[in-house]
């Protein structure tokens, strides 16, 4: 990666591709506003809108369940739906108090075996809470550093696949998983993707990785697939009004904050966290919630934590902001009161230090309908 350009960042200790630069001379220039990076990052989205991008996605943890209670405890510990046998489910955690533990995803791969998949840096978090709510006939093992993967997505991710196996793999659903033979590898393929197009994720064994890379970065060549980097999910994802732990989602926030309150089960019975989430869902609501923001910015945009006003007065911050490339907007993701929640309300917020004026906008200002993930 670093010899095709690869530029580098950490999280949480893990190295992840933030972009890929066309030249090895190319130099990065530090900035509070938009670096002479930009154009790269737009072009990497220019490509997974219009082709395909491949991004690594080592940066995930992964959890296996399997034992005779998996199901049964992956209800309790869940507040969502279970997915049926080769199907995947977005799924939040909650604690006692009914706020966030995870916004996760499930995988039920149909052989009794199961994926909880997450956010890399908390999997030792996690970890506790799945032990301190263990059951005796189920067993959780820590897979992240054994498994890791890509994902292809755009609208030609699937003629790529189909070029690199002989299974069935365009039969998958939206939200649809199964084993295929990827090239020479074994792999674990999920239909599902965060940029917000027509994607795959492909998990390997950790010593395939490099194999694994090569294949479809070569049967994608002339399809325009392009490898890509965090900082070009990060416009893709806002454009798409798509939260992440740590930003959008923490253990202080309620999935009626956040959103998430929309994949639970509320009619499955009893979970954990199903008592307060009630009491919030029935209470008349949380008093911020999650918006999405156009910002009338120059050349620079928001990142975190900068302050919302309505009036003059502060009513929320940004939790997540970047740029729009494929809606050409500076978009942000931000908490509000609720009584500044409303489309078409009309705030401001400091981009480096300037007022900037800033609205509230639908969410997923890219396809809203959602048709270009699901096609």
């Amino acid at each position: 990666m670093t010899a095709a350009g690869a530029r580098w960042g950490a999280s949480f200790g893990l190295e992840q591709p933030l972009y890929f630069a066309p030249s090895p001379d190319f130099e990065e220039t530090p900035t509070l506003k938009r670096s002479n990076a930009f154009t790269i990052v737009g072009a990497e989205c220019k490509a997974v809108r219009e082709a395909a991008g491949l991004l690594d996605i080592s940066a995930f943890s992964r959890f296996e369940v399997t034992g005779a209670g998996a199901e049964a405890w992956l209800d309790r510990i869940m507040a969502s739906r279970l997915p049926g046998p080769g199907r995947a489910r977005l799924a939040p955690m909650l604690g006692a108090d009914g706020r966030l533990k995870g916004d996760l995803t499930i995988f039920n791969w149909g052989d009794g075996t199961w994926w909880i998949m997450g956010s890399y840096y908390l999997r030792e978090w996690h970890m506790r809470w799945f032990d301190d709510h263990m059951d005796p006939d189920v067993d959780v093992r820590d897979i992240s550093d054994a498994t890791v993967g890509f994902s292809v997505s755009g609208p030609n991710s699937l003629k790529v696949l189909e070029r690199l196996t002989d299974g069935p793999v365009g039969d998958l659903p939206f939200m649809g998983c199964g084993t295929f033979d990827i090239g020479l590898y074994r792999c674990k393929v999920g239909r599902l993707s965060v940029t917000g197009e027509l994607g795959y994720e492909i998990h390997c064994k950790a010593a395939e990785h490099i194999g694994l890379r090569k294949i479809p970065r070569e049967a994608g060549a002339d399809l325009g697939l392009r490898e890509v980097g965090f900082n070009a999910l990060l416009s893709l994802r806002l454009e798409k009004s798509f939260g992440i732990w740590s930003a959008e989602f923490t253990q202080g926030y309620t999935p009626g904050q956040t959103g998430m309150d929309r994949w639970i089960a509320w009619d499955k019975g009893d979970f954990i966290g199903r008592d307060a989430a009630l009491a919030e869902r029935d209470g008349g609501g949380p008093a911020q919630v999650i918006v999405t923001l156009e910002i009338d910015a120059e050349d620079a945009d928001a990142s975190e934590f900068e302050p919302v006003w309505k009036d003059g007065q502060r009513v929320g911050f940004v939790t997540s902001g970047g740029y729009g490339h494929t809606v050409g907007k500076s978009l942000a993701l931000a908490m509000v009161n609720r009584d500044a929640a409303t489309e078409g309300t009309a705030l401001t917020t400091h981009i480096v230090g300037v007022e900037r004026p800033a609205r509230v906008i639908a969410p997923s200002p890219y396809d809203p309908s959602g048709k270009a993930m699901r096609s």
